[in-house]
């Protein structure tokens, strides 16, 4: 982490950054308990756990707060991976100013197999804290909290009131809680969305992603009989072909590019991506296996169609399967979000300004780029919220969604510093939008 810019004539948002860096620890701890709510996600069972948590954590800053449930009707498949209720939290603070909505997902995705530690334990390595949701993204959470502290600490006037959004279903979810929030006219004023990076980054947007489960269905038999005329049908067997056809697909649909631009550590241009991402089916050697579940990842480009491209992949199963005699198919759609088109606005300057402050950036530093990791706010962009801010943790050596993922000490404090700053109302007060168009919708962008 580079040095802080110093910060001209606001002698109380200088002492709460010193502040924040000298309580860093209960942000580390705050992230130790986080960690161990399992909010992995399929199948997102600990929402009302986390939920309990962040209520204890925003109470002593002055937050009321309301839990907001999707009803069952619009995630829920049959035998699909999610199970539990996605419970969602929003916590405000109403002092009469602009809205500035601080938008976190709480799941994580499963733990895989290759971790040296617990995955649901905090663990210090140096200044290093490693844990399943580290980095992505409940420690963006405790360095918000710790700003807000800080704020409160210091007595630093905010140029917004905070509204916090605890949200369900990022990581691939069928009907995220972000989505439904913004449908149901819950969301206000402007967001700063934690699911993005570190660098020195302006967000140009990024791919949508599907998820489909197949499920090929056989008859069970003893295994004995496996070979006998007539007596079962394996379908593991029976799905190779379908495996292959998918194995095939996969270069093709890479081979389709984006015009994105992609990340400056990537080698080439964003391409769409194909994948097997789960297999279950079988029970025994004593058993011919009845049923075979394949969860397939499309992620897909803006350019692309939705709708084409879950055809195109739904054609080739179907036709696959129907070269295996007896053998049936099932196909849901259990994930789905949406691309996330040019987020740029009237805030994105002042945000440019205040990463810079806390992680030491320079202006000119900025570069803009998309991704192929997907968002749930295309569908928030679709309700009329164009402009989204993006920060957060996110480095290419952090390990998101790896064994060993893990945020740092200092990364922790320079976001607390980034956000503090931003929320501050002495900050750069000449990039506050609302100050020049006290209606910011349609007010035009402002270089930094």
């Amino acid at each position: 982490m580079r040095a802080p810019v110093p910060i001209p004539d606001s002698p109380a948002l200088a002492q709460a950054m010193a502040w924040l860096a000298d309580e860093v620890e209960s942000a580390a701890a705050d992230l130790g308990r986080m960690i161990a709510v399992d909010t992995s996600f399929p199948p997102g069972r600990g929402y009302d756990a986390f939920a309990d948590l962040m209520e204890v954590l925003v109470a002593p800053l002055g937050f009321t707060h309301e839990r907001v449930v999707v009803p069952d009707a619009l995630w829920h498949v049959p035998g699909g991976p999610a199970f539990g209720p996605r419970t969602n939290l929003v916590a405000t603070r109403r002092e009469g100013k602009p809205v500035c909505g601080l938008y976190f997902h709480v799941d994580t995705v499963p733990a895989a197999p290759g971790w040296e530690s617990d995955p649901l334990c905090l663990t210090r390595q140096s200044e290093k804290l490693v844990g399943l949701g580290a980095a992505d993204m409940k420690g963006c959470i405790a360095a918000v909290l710790l700003a807000l502290r800080a704020a409160e600490a210091c007595g630093v006037a905010l140029a917004y009131d905070p509204m916090l959004l605890f949200c369900t279903d990022e990581e691939g979810g069928l009907y995220p809680g972000i989505r439904y929030l913004a449908e149901q006219g819950r969301l206000e004023g402007h967001i700063l969305n934690f699911n993005g990076s570190a660098d020195a980054r302006i967000w140009a947007g990024c791919f949508g992603l599907f998820n489909l489960l197949v499920r090929v269905r056989g008859q069970a038999v003893h295994a004995g009989e496996g070979n006998r005329s007539g007596a079962g049908l394996n379908a593991i067997e029976g799905a190779l072909p379908l495996l292959q056809a998918l194995a095939d697909l996969k270069p093709a649909i890479a081979g389709r590019v984006s015009a994105l631009p992609p990340p400056p550590h990537a080698k080439g241009p964003l391409a769409p991506q194909l994948g097997i991402v789960a297999v279950n089916g079988g029970t025994c050697g004593g058993q011919v296996p009845a049923l075979l579940e394949i969860t397939i990842n499309r992620r897909y480009a803006p350019e692309e169609s939705f709708e084409d491209a879950r055809a195109e992949i739904e054609a080739m199963v179907r036709k696959a399967i129907a070269e295996a005699p007896g053998l049936s198919v099932e196909i849901d759609l259990i994930g789905h979000l949406i691309p996330t088109g040019d987020p740029t606005g009237p805030h994105w300057p002042r945000w440019q300004r205040a990463m810079g402050q806390g992680f030491g950036y320079e202006q000119h530093e900025f570069r803009t780029w998309g991704a192929a990791s997907c968002s749930d706010f295309g569908y928030v962009q679709r309700t009329g919220m164009q402009e989204v801010l993006l920060g957060g943790l996110g480095r290419p050596s952090r390990n998101i969604h790896s064994p060993g993922e893990h945020t740092t000490i200092s990364d922790v404090i320079a976001l607390a510093r980034s956000v503090l700053a931003y929320l501050a109302a002495d900050f750069v007060p000449e990039l506050i939008p609302e100050n020049a168009y006290p209606q910011t919708e349609g007010a035009p962008h402002v270089e930094p």
